[in-house]
């Protein structure tokens, strides 16, 4: 998930001319005031068509009639929170050819369940049962609701040293004022890979786990990512040994991000929020102080780049914008920061992707700095020749799905390539020990 900087080379004229981004938001109408601006997408014509042929289109409507049946909030605090989870699942097993397909649309399609879940939110908002609800219990339903359907509070991996355990996240579409018919190729890669299992080079399973993030500053501040993963990143019979955070990047290619910056670049979010800040750490997570500048890669990115994982090209990318120590302006340096440099861009940008890389590789130095892990980002998931304008193009079409299967299928590839390397590693230690 990159955001373009101002400094445009070859590569960013490509960028331009082949995805519709834009350094300032897109002109949008109001979202009502009783839904949010995520929500208020809900209407278009493309959402709606995305949910229909895909069997989703009932999910809000069936989660309403659920509300209406609740009658304490304790029934409500289970009702959702299982409702949620029972989306997720639906969409896992959607994607991986389990059940109904519930429609004509492909079936390794992130959308359906962006889409569903916002309905789903939007009722919860709405609700006005009998029994009065505060604002902070609305507020916690959402919360569990959210996580739920996101898959981050349903992260279960197996104990034993029989087997790997493998933490993957990805992340909701993104830019949907600019063309809402967009998908995410790391959200349906976390769809696809969930709770399923590959085999090292050396024999050894590994099992994935995944979990999905929102593309909303606000999230990322109140720790949506810590809450998260931290359970999985201690020690314990059930600790993962890999994990890889992933969004999508450039058109054509996939990079392993060597490095994250500690800046948010101010664009704009799936809220239409902005944020120019240093990232924010939250209170009562465990954390490196002072908090660094930057934080690198612990993926095996030369295996990597090196092993020839599917139809696009790896790149280790190892570019930064800093302030240099005692400058004042920023500075591309194309082989990474310098010392006492202040950050501007990671590799992965000063977007969310690059902020996803620095919350996780940040909280992996706090409580197991030998755990490896970092963040990939994903070519970008293009529609086909004649299906490029928003204003009377298909939701989708035979190029975009083959991409999006391509791009799962090499993000399966890669994780695999890197679980092999751990396993190989982990089996030296053993020797040695």
């Amino acid at each position: 998930m990159r955001r373009i900087r101002t400094r445009i080379g070859a590569l960013g004229v490509a960028l331009l001319a082949t995805v519709p981004l834009s350094l300032t938001a897109p002109a949008a109408a109001a979202a009502p005031a009783d839904v949010t601006v995520e929500e208020g997408r809900l209407s278009q014509a493309a959402p709606q068509e995305i949910l229909r042929r895909s069997g989703f289109d009932a999910a809000e409507r069936e989660f309403g009639r659920g509300l209406a049946r609740v009658t304490t909030y304790e029934q409500a605090r289970r009702y959702v929170a299982d409702e949620g989870r029972a989306l997720w699942r639906r969409a896992v097993d959607r994607a991986q050819g389990r059940g109904p397909d519930g429609g004509d649309l492909s079936r390794d399609d992130d959308r359906p369940l962006y889409w569903a879940r916002l309905g789903m939110t939007k009722q919860l908002r709405q609700w006005q049962p009998d029994f009065g609800l505060t604002e902070s219990a609305r507020r916690a339903l959402l919360g569990s609701l959210e996580r739920g359907a996101r898959g981050q509070d349903s992260i279960e991996l197996p104990a034993g040293r029989h087997i790997l355990r493998i933490v993957v996240t990805g992340f909701d579409p993104f830019q949907l004022d600019a063309d809402a018919r967009r998908s995410n190729p790391s959200g349906a890669a976390a769809l696809a890979l969930d709770g399923t299992t590959v085999r090292t080079a050396s024999g050894q399973q590994a099992r994935i786990e995944t979990a999905v993030f929102p593309v909303r500053w606000a999230d990322f501040a109140d720790g949506t990512v810590e809450r998260t993963l931290l359970p999985h990143f201690r020690s314990g019979p059930r600790q993962a040994d890999l994990f890889t955070t992933v969004s999508q990047g450039r058109p054509g290619r996939f990079d392993v991000e060597r490095t994250n910056g500690a800046w948010r670049g101010g664009y704009p979010d799936n809220a239409r929020d902005s944020r120019t800040e240093t990232v924010p750490i939250p209170a009562g997570v465990p954390t490196v102080r002072p908090q660094p500048q930057w934080t690198t890669t612990s993926l095996p990115y030369a295996r990597i780049v090196a092993a020839g994982t599917g139809p696009f090209p790896v790149a280790d990318h190892t570019e930064v914008t800093e302030i240099p120590a005692g400058g004042t302006g920023p500075v591309v340096r194309p082989d990474g920061p310098t010392p006492g440099s202040t950050a501007r861009a990671g590799g992965g940008g000063d977007y969310l992707s690059n902020e996803i890389a620095y919350r996780a590789t940040l909280l992996r130095d706090a409580v197991r700095p030998g755990l490896p892990g970092g963040h990939l980002h994903t070519p970008v998931l293009e529609f086909g020749p004649g299906n490029t304008d928003p204003a009377n193009g298909q939701v989708t079409d035979p190029v975009f799905v083959q991409n999006r299967v391509a791009i799962t299928g090499q993000v399966r590839a890669i994780v695999t390539v890197a679980a092999s390397q751990t396993a190989a590693a982990r089996g030296a230690r053993g020797a040695r020990g």
